[in-house]
């Protein structure tokens, strides 16, 4: 009985040696994530959040200065172009321009006297027109004083609505300080700011556009207005786009969030991108991990990096073609030749891998 129970424990502590020994072998494949790279230009698209500007914003202030009689229009007010805004109170520029007024008719007839004194040359040439010219001064400073009645009166320049009243009626305002801020609904633009590696490629823009989640499914192109030639302190340019019109019934608002696409020229190269993660350097050079499904290995190979895009990926041009795969994770801890296995898809039913 005993002699029959060792072999069988002998036997037993084989299998489980030789098991042990399959299981550290199986541990010893590095697990790996691989990607396929990808063709770069086909679809070459960068998205960036804007916000809807008016195409013109202006402060209103009197040309004179005095105290606000009357101010018209509240905030949020929609005006029309010359509608009266606010009023100054006009005594002192009425009492101007009757006494420049009346010097200035008392010129007039005199110099209308001179006149006919010199067709009968019995004034000299000299003397009428010293006459002429004090008329013509007279009549400056009498258009000046009806210019400035008339400027206390604050009127719209434009068709807009009146952002914000800075002042109250009675308050004492100089000449060029603000009393409204007015802006502009026609042609709204959208402003964004982009990094250095876009701003470079400035001359690939094909075309823009703009999204909002108030008009879901609608696209609204747009026109490039302008670029910042200098970057801000975060070292972004400011770019400024027109919504085109005639896209069916669209409204915006300045403050509006809108998310804009930037579409680039098919540059007709073999490009490829490949994430940041994938690229390693060695002695100067980059390389990349592609993975051989055959024998289930990795190489080096060395490539030539073209740009790094902001969306954390690396184009590629040279050294590797699109659908090869490459590793993207890890590309420090592997070797050249290495056997590896791959990290397995998560399932769209066992999200986290939990099952």
């Amino acid at each position: 009985m005993g002699r029959n129970v060792l072999p069988v424990l002998f036997t037993a502590l084989l299998l489980l040696s030789g098991c042990g020994r399959k299981t550290n072998e199986k541990e010893n494949y590095k697990t790996v994530k691989v990607v396929k790279a990808a063709r770069y230009g086909e679809k070459n698209t960068e998205v960036f959040p804007g916000k809807v500007k008016s195409s013109l914003e202006i402060r209103l202030s009197f040309r004179q200065s005095g105290p606000i009689e009357r101010l018209l229009v509240d905030d949020g007010q929609f005006v029309r172009k010359g509608e009266i805004l606010a009023e100054m109170d006009p005594r002192d520029y009425k009492l101007q321009l009757e006494a420049v007024k009346a010097d200035y008719e008392q010129v007039k007839a005199e110099v209308g006297r001179l006149k006919n004194l010199h067709k009968k040359k019995s004034l000299s040439d000299n003397d009428y027109d010293k006459a002429v010219s004090g008329l013509e001064q007279m009549t400056a400073k009498y258009d000046a004083a009806k210019n400035a009645l008339s400027d206390t009166k604050l009127r719209a320049p434009f068709d807009g609505y009146i952002q914000k009243k800075l002042h109250k009626e009675g308050e004492i305002v100089s000449a060029g300080m603000p009393v409204f801020t007015i802006v502009s609904m026609e042609n709204p633009e959208v402003e964004i700011n982009i990094p250095s590696n876009v701003y470079i490629r400035k001359k690939e823009f094909a075309s823009f556009s703009c999204r909002f989640n108030i008009y879901p499914g609608m696209e609204f192109p747009l026109k490039l207005e302008s670029v910042n030639k200098k970057a801000n302190l975060n070292q972004l340019y400011t770019m400024r786009l027109r919504i085109k019109e005639g896209k069916g019934t669209f409204a915006s608002s300045p403050g509006m969030i809108t998310m804009v696409s930037i579409n680039f020229n098919n540059t007709g190269k073999n490009y490829v991108s490949v994430p940041y993660s994938a690229v390693f350097e060695k002695g100067g050079d980059s390389f990349v991990w592609v993975y051989d499904s055959e024998i289930k290995k990795v190489h080096a190979r060395k490539v030539e990096i073209l740009k790094i895009n902001n969306t954390e990926s690396v184009v590629i041009s040279a050294g590797l073609k699109e659908g090869e795969e490459v590793v993207s994770s890890g590309v420090h801890f592997i070797s050249d030749g290495e056997e590896v296995r791959l990290l397995p898809q998560t399932s769209s039913t066992n999200i986290g891998g939990l099952l």
